[in-house]
């Protein structure tokens, strides 16, 4: 990086980048090295959610992400691969969650006003959706794979016809809820206001074009 060159670039507002807009109260803001090219090897999404509202099921397979609550209040499950474990960790404000590079997870908003920083240790992560996971890997690999019916398979996935990212979609017709499943205890982060967390839902790559 020449620092003495006229393109050089320390400041941006992430308003310019947005990553995902579902509606004006669920979406993501983007920053990379793309952007503010002194980033060096560091970037983040500004995420807004309201209550219920889920970053869907994913991964990043070439960056660590930390989740810190700036507002609101957030519960990120991360699968553990190594012990085959959920687990889900309530944070608030000032509270963070550390998913490891390449491990499944999600965010689900707990109330409404949740803001998000998630700060990612690369210039551009890659965001792998389960929703493309889903929609594009044949119905009939599934069916075969795990001894399901196929003709279920197609119907259940059916609706999914794009990236999500942000669930439910807004033409979503069921009427269930996110519910976070107790599977087993971990440590919660420290605070006297947090209560105990318990361990418990385009193109594949970065199909939304993360700039």
């Amino acid at each position: 990086m020449d620092f003495t060159s006229p393109t050089v670039q320390f400041t941006y507002d992430l308003k310019n980048n947005p990553f995902y807009k579902k509606d004006a109260n669920n979406y993501i803001l983007a920053l990379s090295v793309n952007q503010l090219n002194t980033l060096g090897n560091a970037s983040l999404l500004d995420i807004f959610l309201s209550k219920d509202n889920i970053v869907e099921p994913h991964y990043h397979q070439n960056a660590t992400e930390l989740v810190y609550c700036i507002s609101g209040s957030a519960v990120v499950s991360i699968l553990n691969p190594f012990t085959k474990e959920l687990l889900n960790y309530p944070i608030q404000p000032g509270q963070v969650a550390n998913v490891p590079q390449g491990w499944w997870h999600y965010e689900v908003a707990t109330s409404d006003n949740t803001h998000l920083l998630a700060i990612f240790d690369a210039p551009v992560p890659e965001f792998i959706a389960g929703s493309d996971i889903l929609r594009l890997t044949p119905a009939q690999i599934w069916a075969d794979t795990y001894c399901l019916d196929e003709a279920k398979v197609k119907e259940t996935f059916a609706p999914i016809t794009k990236t999500v990212v942000i669930g439910p979609p807004s033409d979503c017709k069921t009427t269930s809820t996110t519910q976070t499943q107790a599977a087993n205890v971990v440590n919660p982060p420290a605070s006297s206001n947090t209560p105990p967390p318990t361990k418990q839902r385009q193109i594949i790559g970065n199909g939304l074009n993360f700039q």
